[in-house]
């Protein structure tokens, strides 16, 4: 049995705003938040690259006692919580005291943060406000990710875009 930390997404919000850590959400849970039906444990986030908001991730990343998932160890393996090492990878899947918590500094049919903020929506949570994917950045990183979980997902997307108008 791991010890993975349930997800808290009011202490992960918390801790990213606390570090000012500039970010949009994407993925299942900023589908959630346009309706999407499923429910996740995990959040997916694409961060600014700049070298002080990077420090800023590194910072909440040490707060949040973040290791590197692996099905293999899920409880994580321990990592350099620096901007430098951050700055290695384009993508990172965390395990963290506020349960898991991916980032995609470029999520497929994007190209990273600026992309995706210039469409976000702003939303607010837990005394939080953040940035979260637009529903048409949502079906288009889904539609260049191209996976069957994808594709099943675009159709509610779709759906759910057609209701709105």
């Amino acid at each position: 049995m791991s010890d993975i930390a349930a997800f808290d997404p009011e202490r992960l919000f918390r801790i990213l705003h606390k570090h000012k850590v500039r970010f949009v959400l994407i993925g299942a849970l900023a589908a959630r938040l346009h309706g999407f039906p499923r429910l996740t444990a995990d959040a997916d986030i694409t961060p600014a690259e700049d070298r002080p908001n990077l420090e800023r991730l590194a910072n909440a990343l040490k707060e949040l006692d973040a290791k590197v998932y692996t099905e293999s160890v899920p409880e994580g393996l321990p990592f350099d919580h620096s901007a430098a090492m951050l700055a290695r990878a384009r993508m990172w899947n965390l395990v963290t005291n506020a349960g898991r918590l991916d980032i995609a500094f470029a999520p497929s049919g994007t190209t990273g943060y600026d992309d995706l903020a210039a469409g976000a929506e702003r939303f607010e949570a837990f005394g939080v406000r953040f940035l979260a994917a637009s529903l048409d950045d949502i079906i288009r990183s889904k539609e260049a990710a191209g996976r069957p979980k994808d594709e099943d997902d675009v159709v509610l997307l779709r759906a759910i875009k057609r209701a709105r108008k």
